[in-house]
């Protein structure tokens, strides 16, 4: 049984990485060698880090007792961290938004963007990646056409999501799907939203291939 963590980054009903997740789900239902668990992101109890992180790891190591805006912060890390871990293969499908990804998404990547979790540092100071067991799969939307060579330094989603979850974590990037240019060629946006979602399909349909 492989354990598969799907974490949603979209709350819009109609928003083209949601029906990516849709797609994804809706093709890997059935199969029973894989164990599949959802971490939406907005339903999520997330507090963003700040100065209550830093306070809590403090109390910590201290071993004093901490508030409860520091044990709810902790609280929200560990659930991330645990569902992180626990997990073969991680998809995350997630949009662009004003260049970026949404904030909740990156307080989950900061969430589980930890020195002995993720990564560590050797003695000489240089970075080992600590995820190099586990498989990720991007689905990813945006509006505007950044696979163009004049666009794609502003792309700061699916951009960054490679160089944090393959370059420091190390972990392994199967499949890629990526869905753009709708926004910016109405004339042309059911056509490529609907070969993007079968694209969708295509790589649940290779998953569930190779967990068969």
């Amino acid at each position: 049984m492989k354990n598969v963590l799907v974490v949603k980054a979209n709350n819009r009903p109609d928003g083209i990485s949601t029906k990516m997740y849709d797609a994804f789900m809706e093709t890997v239902k059935d199969n029973k060698n894989m164990n599949i668990n959802v971490y939406d992101i907005f339903e999520e109890d997330m507090p963003y880090i700040g100065h209550e992180l830093f306070s809590a790891l403090g109390k910590i190591q201290n071993e004093e007792a901490l508030d409860a805006d520091e044990q709810r912060l902790m609280d929200a890390k560990q659930k991330a961290m645990d569902a992180f871990e626990a997990a073969d293969v991680i998809v995350f499908a997630f949009p662009l938004w004003n260049l970026a990804i949404p904030a909740r998404l990156q307080t989950f990547i900061d969430y589980v963007y930890s020195a002995g979790f993720t990564f560590k540092y050797n003695a000489d100071g240089s970075m080992a990646q600590l995820m190099t067991d586990k498989k990720v799969i991007l689905l990813n939307a945006r509006g505007g056409m950044y696979s163009a060579p004049e666009m794609e330094g502003m792309d700061m989603s699916h951009n960054y999501m490679k160089n944090v979850i393959g370059g420091v974590f190390g972990m392994e990037i199967i499949d890629e799907v990526i869905i753009e240019g709708h926004n910016a060629m109405p004339q042309e946006a059911a056509r490529i939203i609907e070969e993007g979602l079968e694209s969708v399909r295509e790589c649940a349909r290779e998953l569930n291939a190779q967990f068969a």
